[in-house]
């Protein structure tokens, strides 16, 4: 069962969803910028795994607290403080976009309790169009009609799309533009070599943001990942086609991860 707790994070209060299992193991899921945990809903209700599934609002979304200056330093140290508020042993970082870089961030400084890794439309370099720095500064309208385009395959359900754009409406401005720029400095290229845990890479067939060349990239680059490119999806890939994002991440913990 699902239940929604906190846990404090710089003397502010940090939000999760969480579905137990009896299992020692946990998938944390890292949505990307503008999000909030919603867009793990499938995978928190409907993933059926002897997992504990874990979907943080990172600070300053959903129903986190606020926080004055927000850093990529800032968002790998809240699911830190996670990880260490639930005394979780091992753990499975599951990051979508912004998500992505920060799994991939955590696991380079953090790599004693990291036993897997899944990358979900992200990349080890993240470049931002300037267009969306630009609307998300002074045209947040703008940025929000436009996200049907760049966020998703465009025969995706026009009501998954409304309600996405719902979600990302209620994060401030400013807290979404933060969000962007983290992306566009962000480059770990170099040191993806490095990963030594099994990863899962998951992309849509039709992501704009992060194409499939990026997931190529991990995959020629990472030793032991395994790449699941989804049809008919876009960036927005689990919210898509969660039946096969949860399938593929099924697969990946019972094959990589439960017996190793």
């Amino acid at each position: 069962m699902s239940i929604f707790p906190y846990f404090t994070y710089l003397n502010k209060k940090i939000y999760y969803k969480i579905n137990n299992s009896k299992n020692d193991g946990a998938i944390i899921f890292i949505h990307g910028s503008g999000e909030h945990s919603f867009v793990w809903k499938s995978q928190i209700n409907d993933l059926d795994i002897d997992f504990n599934l874990i979907a943080i609002d990172l600070p300053s979304h959903g129903k986190s607290d606020k926080y004055e200056n927000l850093s990529l330093e800032i968002y790998v140290e809240a699911v830190r403080q996670l990880v260490n508020a639930l005394e979780l042993k091992g753990v499975v970082l599951c990051g979508h976009s912004l998500g992505g870089a920060i799994a991939q961030q955590y696991y380079l400084k953090y790599r004693d309790n990291v036993i897997g890794l899944i990358l979900c439309s992200t990349g080890a370099k993240l470049r931002v169009l300037p267009v969306i720095l630009e609307n998300t500064l002074h045209n947040f309208d703008t940025f929000l009609n436009n996200i049907p385009v760049g966020a998703f395959y465009r025969k995706t359900k026009e009501k998954i799309k409304k309600s996405y754009i719902e979600e990302v409406s209620k994060i401030e401005p400013k807290v979404v533009h933060t969000d962007f720029k983290i992306c566009d400095n962000f480059d770990v290229i170099d040191n993806i070599g490095s990963i030594d845990v099994p990863c899962l890479i998951l992309v849509g067939d039709a992501d704009k943001l992060t194409p499939v060349k990026y997931a190529k990239f991990f995959k020629k680059n990472i030793e032991d990942s395994t790449l699941k490119i989804i049809e008919k999806a876009g960036h927005s890939v689990m919210i898509e086609k969660p039946n096969k994002v949860n399938n593929a991440i099924k697969s990946f913990i019972k094959n990589k991860i439960s017996d190793n």
